[in-house]
């Protein structure tokens, strides 16, 4: 089912690819920052695997293994492919914004509201113009947009810790996913990873 996932359309599938971009490599790590269930950083994180946007990998330790992930070069490409077309998003908002144009900005809300919560995590959008645009056009906040600008703030904090922590681990990152690439997904973790059969080179169903 993993393989049939049409990632380009998915915000959340971004918000997590972003979030272990930034540093948080496990599903804790990336529920805390994304403020999205475990249950379902985990199901992202195995469409992810599956279209071989990030690679896997079984971290040993004192009592149990860890799982973790990093980006690869194909979902770092992804990635900001996406982010550079939602910069644009947010440069056409400001201005419609500035212009007072309230038919272009309901436009957007319509058709491209999903993406905010990735906007707002990505920094793409300041909360604070954000927040004065939906006052502006007298709409209430989602739950999860609510939560995303309420957190933003953190949220960088506990990423760019992250990476700083991180240090030369990240660099090799693609290298040794390179190495995994057969043996990434097999074994622990999630039962849903083995035998996507999906070609490398194939279509991604971006």
């Amino acid at each position: 089912m993993s393989g049939d996932v049409k990632v380009n359309d998915r915000p959340n599938h971004f918000m997590v690819l972003d979030a272990i971009s930034r540093g948080m490599k496990t599903a804790e790590k990336i529920s805390k920052v994304t403020k999205l269930d475990k249950s379902e950083v985990e199901l992202i994180l195995n469409d992810l695997a599956v279209q071989r946007l990030v690679v896997r990998r079984e971290k040993k330790g004192f009592f149990r293994n860890k799982i973790e992930f990093v980006v690869n070069e194909t979902g770092q490409s992804l990635l900001d492919s996406k982010k550079r077309e939602l910069q644009q998003k947010a440069k056409d908002i400001e201005q419609a914004y500035g212009n007072g144009n309230t038919s272009q900005l309901q436009t957007f809300m319509e058709a491209d509201r999903a993406w905010l919560p990735m906007m707002l995590f990505s920094g793409l959008i300041n909360v604070l113009f954000f927040t004065s645009m939906m006052s502006f056009m007298g709409m209430a906040m989602s739950p999860q947009e609510s939560s995303m600008a309420g957190d933003t703030g953190s949220a960088s904090e506990s990423t760019d810790s992250a990476s700083d922590t991180a240090g030369q681990e990240d660099a090799g990152a693609a290298d040794s996913g390179s190495d995994s690439s057969g043996g990434g997904f097999e074994g622990g973790g999630f039962d849903s990873f083995g035998g996507s059969g999906m070609d490398f080179g194939g279509d991604f169903n971006f």
